[in-house]
C-alpha cells in the first residue's frame, strides 16, 4: 500500500522515474541491436526514447512550487536533466569529428595523469616502489601512441586511424586494468592508497576515451576490442573510486559532480556490456 500511496502522492516523481527507466532501458535495447522495428527513418526504440526524454525535459520546466515540497521540485528537474544531457547516442548521436576533438581535449589529462604516475613511486616505501614501477612502466609510450593516434584522426579522421586508435585504447585499458590489481596487492597501506589513486586518474581518462572510441566504433569492430579485453572491468572495479572518477569528469567538462558521477555510471554499463 505504501507504494501505491507514494505513487498517489507524487505523480511527478512517478512520472520521472518512469521516464528514466524508458531512457535507460532503450539504451540497453539499442546497445544491444534491438530496434523493435523502425519508425520513419529511425527505430522504435530510438523514437521511444526520444519521446521519453522530451517528456523529461518537459516536467524539469515545470515552474517550482513555494511550498515546502519545492526542494521534490528541484530534484526531479535536477533528475530529468541528468537524464537529457546523459551520453546516448541513440538520442542524438555525435559525428566521429565531434569525438575526435572529445578525445585530444582528454589527452593533456592522460599525459599528466601518466606523469603522476611516474612521480608516485617516490612516494612509496622500497619494497613497493619497484613493484608499482613494473605494474605501470607501459603507460608512458602506451599513452603517447594514443595521443598521437587521437590527433592524427582529428586531422584526418579516416578508418585505418580509427582501427589504430581501437587497438591501442585496449592496450592502455589491459595495462591500467593489470596495474589496479598488482597495485591492490600492496600489503603497505599507505604505499597501497598511494598507488591506486595515482593510477585512478589514469583509469577514468583511459575509460572515457574508450567510451568515445565505442561511440563511433561498429558493432563488429567493438566485438574485436572485446576480445582483446582480457582483465575485464568488473575486476579492476572494486579498488577504483568512483566518486573521485566523477569529479575528474566534472572538472574536464565543467558540468556538477551529480551529473558526472551518472555519466561515469552509464559508461562503465556501457562498456562492461560490450564485454570490457
Amino acid at each position: 500500500m505504501n507504494a501505491i500511496s507514494n505513487i498517489w502522492n507524487h505523480p511527478k516523481t512517478t512520472a520521472a522515474g518512469l521516464l528514466i527507466s524508458i531512457v535507460t532501458i532503450g539504451g540497453v535495447l539499442s546497445q544491444q541491436g534491438i530496434s523493435l522495428g523502425s519508425a520513419g527513418s529511425g527505430t522504435v526504440v530510438s523514437l521511444v526514447s526520444g519521446l521519453a526524454a522530451a517528456l523529461l525535459g518537459l516536467l524539469a520546466r515545470d515552474p517550482a512550487d513555494t511550498t515546502p515540497a519545492s526542494g521534490t521540485t528541484a530534484k526531479l528537474g535536477a533528475w530529468a536533466l541528468i537524464a537529457l544531457l546523459l551520453p546516448l547516442p541513440f538520442v542524438s548521436g555525435c559525428s566521429g569529428v565531434t569525438v575526435a576533438q572529445d578525445i585530444v581535449s582528454w589527452t593533456p589529462a592522460l599525459q599528466s595523469a601518466v606523469a603522476t604516475v611516474d612521480s608516485t613511486a617516490a612516494l612509496l616505501t622500497p619494497i613497493d616502489a619497484p613493484v608499482f614501477a613494473a605494474a605501470t612502466a607501459g603507460f608512458d609510450a602506451a599513452s603517447n601512441l594514443l595521443v598521437a593516434q587521437a590527433k592524427a584522426y582529428l586531422a584526418n579522421p579516416s578508418a585505418g586511424v580509427l582501427a589504430q586508435m581501437q587497438a591501442q585504447i585496449v592496450v592502455l585499458q589491459q595495462q591500467v586494468n593489470a596495474a589496479v590489481l598488482k597495485s591492490a596487492k600492496i600489503v603497505n597501506p599507505a604505499s597501497q592508497q598511494h598507488a591506486l589513486s595515482a593510477i585512478q586518474a589514469v583509469a577514468t581518462v583511459v575509460s572515457a576515451i574508450l567510451a568515445l572510441v565505442q561511440s563511433i566504433s561498429s558493432k563488429v569492430a567493438i566485438a574485436q576490442m572485446s576480445a582483446h579485453s582480457g582483465i575485464k572491468l568488473n575486476a579492476a572495479k572494486p579498488y577504483l573510486d568512483e566518486g573521485k572518477a566523477a569529479e575528474i569528469v566534472a572538472a574536464h567538462y565543467g558540468e556538477p559532480v551529480a551529473l558526472a558521477r551518472v555519466q561515469v555510471a552509464h559508461a562503465e554499463f556501457v562498456e562492461i556490456q560490450a564485454g570490457f
